[in-house]
């Protein structure tokens, strides 16, 4: 047991540093014959970028690497064996395009595309804990349901918004007038006159923070505290009734319902809105758009609805396109044009701002295509390059505060949902029941790592900060467990039946998990374990598995 340990120990040291293979990057146009027009836009803007600051980006990711990161991306796991011989089996320049192209069309991945992106979207509507308290309105199940139909139908992103700002009906499935779309907003908008509603609308989809300016003026913007309390009044029609099991108080479901208004005047024909200013004066607010456009003062609903009209603004606002931009490219590339990405006002100027501005252009030219856009980023050339920072371009390190000049491919954590999927992915483990059934698991997985802050939005973030209750989850938890078995049928005693030798097998291992071969010191290692495991391979590949899985290479996204 001591010796296991030992090896294991070092085995895993050997992987903490992580060691990304690249290949000489040949040009852009290796990945397609013709670049599309967007994708040519995306690489000029970005090579200026890098010949304005004298820096040279690092060379292109190789395949392997960069096959792991598009699954990853799009579908939020790391891809099976088979999956990785696939794409290194495609012979022509455009291989690269085929993946992307299968993994957003290819039916076979449809469900998961689906069930990723709505991960991705409840948690930035309503966090990762939203849905989940014995009192909360909302509902988690609702919402994804509604997310996942909407990404399996290639849903627009415009027509995804307006449904989610405007929606009513009620929050669980299988209730009378059941719409999952009303989750996002019935927790937000019965409580402190529906300033979270309002805060949430405005940085989520226009990336702009107005709920600063709830009680004053902000200090380095245009955004005033009257602009607030008018962006405000256009969820003052709007509520969340409880609806009751029969003949009991206890809350079967909720219904979001627009109704008439009176404002706080009590005259429904002129429904205003009173705030009070930091001088202790009164003011009066009506629902005005933040480009300045005016509605109907009614607060009559047949008169006009106003979380309609606002969703018919938002369709019309270039704020729309640009944070749906700043947004995904900050999904895919680690960094955003802005820091943070969903405050874009006029203060925070983007790294890019050109580049933010036609790719907006383009996206609303698509008709809001988000697989499209998808496309554009990861066929580009920044989304290629190795993770290497070099002498050549140090000083492109954002996590020291520089602006990002994308010469390299950020290092980041894989998020808890993607490492529970790509664990599940790598060895088939715990993959069994019904959706409901491995929905529940994963939610029970996913809570051991919830950090949440205590703000006006309810952020929450997922850590890996290596604190000890994390590490021995990690390593002793049942998805390793399962992950690590070699019972009948599991991934193990499958990859112990193929390839010709044991160090075929100890490749297979390597490149099912990191996406690499082993390096000289790890295949040294594993021969003295398989030595010290007294010549049992299927013992030595289960020790190497779990050093793997736990490793610090296995858990980034690079």
């Amino acid at each position: 047991m001591a010796a296991k340990s030992i090896f294991l120990s070092r085995l895993s040291r050997s992987m903490g540093g992580l060691v990304v293979v690249a290949v000489a990057f040949a040009s852009v146009a290796r990945a397609q014959s013709v670049v599309p027009p967007q994708i040519a836009m995306i690489n000029d803007a970005i090579e200026q970028g890098w010949a304005d600051y004298e820096i040279t980006p690092a060379k292109e990711a190789d395949d392997a690497v960069w096959c792991r990161r598009v699954f990853l991306d799009i579908i939020g796991r790391i891809p099976s064996l088979e999956e990785q011989q696939e794409f290194a089996s495609e012979r022509g320049g455009d291989r690269r395009a085929k993946l992307v192209d299968r993994l957003l069309h290819d039916d076979r991945y449809t469900e998961e595309y689906a069930n990723h992106w709505a991960t991705v979207w409840s948690n930035l509507l309503i966090g990762r804990g939203g849905g989940m308290g014995r009192r909360d309105l909302t509902n988690r199940d609702g919402l994804m349901k509604y997310l996942r139909d909407s990404f399996a139908e290639d849903k627009s992103y415009d027509r995804l918004v307006y449904e989610l700002v405007t929606a009513e009906g009620a929050t669980k499935p299988g209730a009378p007038g059941f719409n999952g779309a009303v989750n996002f907003l019935v927790g937000k908008v019965n409580e402190e006159k529906a300033v979270l509603a309002a805060s949430s609308v405005s940085r989520i989809f226009l990336g702009q923070q107005v709920q600063c300016t709830q009680c004053h003026n902000h200090p380095f913007n245009d955004w005033k505290q009257q602009k607030f309390w008018e962006f405000n009044s256009f969820f003052r029609q709007t509520r969340a009734l409880r609806r009751f099991v029969d003949g009991t108080r206890d809350v079967e479901y909720a219904e979001l319902v627009s109704e008439d208004y009176a404002g706080e005047a009590g005259d429904p024909n002129d429904a205003l809105v009173f705030y009070e200013m930091r001088n202790g004066l009164t003011r009066v607010a009506y629902p005005v758009f933040t480009d300045g456009t005016e509605i109907s003062k009614s607060g009559f609903v047949d008169d006009v609805n106003r979380r309609q009209e606002l969703g018919r603004l938002m369709m019309d606002s270039q704020s729309l396109d640009r944070m749906a931009i700043n947004r995904y490219w900050s999904m895919f590339l680690g960094y955003g044009f802005t820091k943070p990405i969903d405050d874009m006002g006029p203060h925070n100027n983007p790294t890019h701002p050109q580049l933010l501005d036609d790719l907006s252009q383009a996206f609303r030219g698509s008709s809001y295509n988000l697989k499209d856009l998808i496309t554009w980023i990861t066929l580009s050339r920044p989304y290629s390059l190795a993770s290497v920072l070099g002498s050549n371009n140090q000083i492109d390190d954002p996590s020291i505060g520089e602006t990002p000049k994308f010469s390299r491919f950020y290092l980041r954590q894989m998020s808890a949902e993607q490492l529970y999927q790509s664990l599940v992915s790598a060895s088939g483990g715990n993959a069994t029941g019904t959706y409901e059934q491995q929905e529940k698991k994963r939610r029970e997985w996913l809570r051991q790592f919830v950090v949440t802050f205590g703000t006006d939005e309810g952020d929450e973030a997922t850590t890996f900060d290596g604190s000890i209750p994390q590490a021995l989850m990690l390593f002793n938890g049942e998805l390793t467990q399962n992950a690590t078995s070699t019972k009948p049928g599991s991934f193990l005693d499958r990859l112990s039946q193929s390839g010709k030798s044991t160090r075929d097998r100890l490749n297979l291992l390597y490149k099912a998990g990191l996406s690499r071969q082993p390096t000289k010191r790890e295949v040294a290692l594993a021969g003295e374990l398989y030595r010290a495991r007294g010549g049992k391979e299927i013992e030595m590949l289960q020790d190497v598995w779990w050093a793997i899985l736990n490793s610090n290479e296995f858990i980034m996204q690079h």
